[in-house]
């Protein structure tokens, strides 16, 4: 059966790949329509001297000709009806006849009042000329904004540079009523910047300077793009306009100073609590050792930038919080802390000590005297930054000076849970026993408690605790192995055991001496570095196995003094395991300073809005046109060139020859064996015999 040849299609072009081929340069075109007729008509408006159609930059004498001549037309005849160019006329008028308003809109295109005009355009709606009430622009009093600020010319402008403190500068306009709404709040910010950093004003009529820290048209035009006031923060040691810093956000106290606070100053924010979440995410995680200093608050205001710097000079020995006061919760922190009312201050030390509550607003300096007296625990806590100051340590320091023989520190052990807290309160109340009977007035009924309050008086006597789990080996050492369990190390179980131990140190007397130099008559190697590495002062340590009872305490403690003084105590001086350090440096001087994400937010769309400045470039239009009429060129002649190869690549076959049907392919299916590649054959193995091929018969057949 004959088969009728069909003429093969040609390559197909689908609507879809030719839409995906053609989309940039669409997307290029209609990017530089949409920018010739919207944005650079927007970019541009008609400026003020265009309404009164005079030259730009025209003096104020003409401005004032031009409005006359436009006058004499309204006073004629034939009175002029359309209201909304009045008042764009007489706006214009207004501005330009202002020397302050007319230098800010000719240098730097500053017109801050240009919603009047739309307010006006709805008050006299259906009135007429003669109804309107003039002027429409108000000019500030010179009194509005206060000067008392340090002002910074051109003369005394790179004496800034560089500076130990940073500095936040205001650019401002003498007729800016926005930054005479903005004085008092300047005011405010220079007052909490105070004692951190410089405060200075830069008036616009300092045209060098201004100019300096504006920003940049693409026509080379200074602009402030967020109009004034505009605030600039210069860092210490700044020497160049590359690492000023330009607020952008809201002109208000807080966002400024937090601000300047956050980015320039780096430091760190504390952080509101709520009644739910003060347990768990303040006192659950910071350290135990630290006072913790809670501030409550009527407004909820942020923390000043004295109270963080406060919070990084007294980051090792205090944890920093806020608390925003609610009446419906008084009841409740009257019972927790004993604050009846806000604004007020707490400071929480030991378990068990009553808390220091100071009701009402406090200066810096009162603030800073107020941590000075309550930045340290009543019992303080057995470090390896305080072991040293504490007396507790085998090198030889004593509280009571060098020249003390032996010395004492008493030392509750344990891990971080209420037994130990009840242990650390007795203690306190063991000091506070001690401290009265250590007064000048203080009557001596009981005369066997003479050795342990002359030790402590004398300061002999330290009273410190340890944390057994952090200072596992330190506590296992004096403990012992099978005393340790429940006290030391990690939680196993549930038992929470807490010790008190007295560690009596004697500084290298003649007995020390003497074990050293018969220790010293071995050879070995071994017992000669033992003798290296030993302690300088030799140890006896005591454990305490009675009850919490406070008069006990004191009563055990006062033996062991005198038997330690008076008796000739056996003691060892090997080597004592080494504190676990604490970090020595705050958490934010060791990683970046996390910006909160508002923060984030601001800085980018700060990064946005320094390109914006540039869109304005009449130079962007036609570069989008172009780009748009190289890519439709790139991409037709890349389409007509894969058109070509396409066509380029098909073999020209007979009718004949077509590609058999299915049926044939089925009744021939050894055809498919037979196939090879003949691709670099050679003749002798052609598989095809010539037309003109014949046998050749030879002589010797059969």
């Amino acid at each position: 059966m004959l088969r009728v040849p069909t003429t093969p299609s040609p390559p197909s072009s689908s609507m879809a790949s030719i839409i995906r081929a053609y989309a940039l340069p669409v997307v290029l075109f209609a990017a530089a329509i949409f920018y010739q007729l919207f944005l650079i008509p927007n970019a541009f408006p008609p400026s003020h001297y265009d309404v009164l159609q005079i030259e730009r930059y025209s003096s104020i004498d003409k401005v004032k000709e031009a409005y006359d001549k436009l006058e004499s037309k309204w006073n004629s005849d034939v009175e002029v009806s359309d209201v909304h160019e009045f008042l764009k006329i007489r706006y214009a008028y207004e501005l330009l006849t202002n020397p302050l308003w007319k230098r800010d809109y000719d240098l730097f295109g500053i017109d801050e009042q240009l919603h009047i005009i739309e307010s006006a355009n709805k008050r006299y709606a259906g009135k007429s000329i003669s109804e309107l009430d003039f002027p429409l622009l108000h000019t500030p009093s010179s009194e509005s904004i206060d000067h008392s600020a340090k002002g910074i010319t051109a003369s005394d402008f790179q004496s800034i540079f560089p500076d130990a403190k940073p500095w936040l500068i205001q650019l401002y306009s003498s007729g800016s009523n926005r930054c005479a709404e903005f004085s008092k709040s300047w005011n405010k910010i220079a007052s909490l910047l105070e004692p951190l950093a410089n405060t200075g004003m830069v008036e616009l009529g300092e045209k060098e300077v201004a100019i300096y820290f504006a920003d940049k048209r693409s026509t080379g035009k200074p602009v402030f793009r967020n109009g004034i006031p505009s605030l600039f923060a210069i860092p210490p040691g700044c020497r160049t306009a590359k690492c000023f810093s330009r607020f952008d956000g809201e002109l208000s106290i807080d966002a400024a100073t937090n601000w300047f606070t956050t980015t320039v100053l780096a430091l760190p924010q504390i952080n509101y609590f709520t009644k739910e979440s003060l347990v768990p995410n303040f006192f659950g995680k910071s350290s135990h050792h630290k006072v913790k200093v809670i501030f409550f608050s009527k407004s909820g205001e942020r923390a000043s930038p004295f109270l963080r710097q406060v919070a990084i000079d007294y980051w090792a020995s205090a944890s920093f919080a806020f608390v925003l006061w609610q009446e419906e919760e008084s009841s409740y922190w009257l019972g927790a802390f004993g604050v009846e009312s806000a604004p007020a201050i707490v400071f929480l030390k030991d378990p068990g000590v009553k808390p220091f509550v100071h009701h009402g607003s406090v200066n810096n300096s009162v603030f800073l005297t107020m941590m000075e007296n309550n930045k340290e625990q009543e019992l303080p806590q057995l470090r390896s930054v305080t072991s040293m100051e504490l007396g507790c340590d085998p090198r030889g320091y004593s509280r009571a000076g060098y020249d003390t023989n032996i010395w004492y520190c008493a030392i509750a052990v344990g891990r971080s849970s209420m037994e130990l807290n009840k242990m650390r309160e007795t203690i306190c109340r063991v000091q506070e026993t001690l401290s009265k009977q250590s007064e000048p007035d203080a009557s001596s009924e009981n005369q066997s408690l003479a050795p342990v309050v002359d030790a402590f008086k004398r300061k002999r006597l330290t009273f410190a605790w340890l944390d057994g789990e952090k200072q596992k080996d330190y506590c296992q050492f004096y403990l012992g192995e099978g005393a340790s369990d429940g006290t030391c190390g990690q939680r196993k179980g549930m038992n929470d055991i807490p010790r008190l131990l007295v560690i009596r140190y004697l500084r290298n007397s003649s007995a020390v001496d003497t074990r050293t130099q018969e220790m010293s008559k071995w050879k070995s190697l071994l017992v000669q570095d033992l003798i290296d590495e030993s302690d300088q002062a030799g140890q006896f340590v005591a454990g305490y196995k009675g009850t919490d009872d406070v008069s006990e305490i004191t009563q055990w403690l006062a033996n062991i003094i005198k038997d330690g003084d008076s008796r000739d105590l056996p003691f060892f001086t090997l080597k004592t395991p080494k504190l676990v350090p604490d970090d020595t440096e705050p958490i934010w001087s060791k990683t970046a300073q996390k910006i909160p994400l508002k923060n984030i937010m601001r800085t980018i769309l700060s990064a946005v809005g320094g390109l914006s400045v540039y869109l304005d470039d009449p130079r962007i239009g036609p570069s989008l046109l172009l780009a748009a009429l190289v890519s439709l060129g790139t991409t037709w002649l890349r389409r007509g060139q894969q058109v070509q190869i396409s066509q380029s690549k098909q073999p020209s076959q007979p009718p004949s020859s077509m590609a058999p049907s299915r049926e044939e392919k089925k009744q021939r299916p050894t055809d498919r064996v037979r196939r090879r590649p003949n691709k670099n054959m050679p003749p002798s193995m052609t598989d095809s015999e010539p037309s003109d091929a014949y046998q050749m018969p030879f002589s010797d057949s059969d």
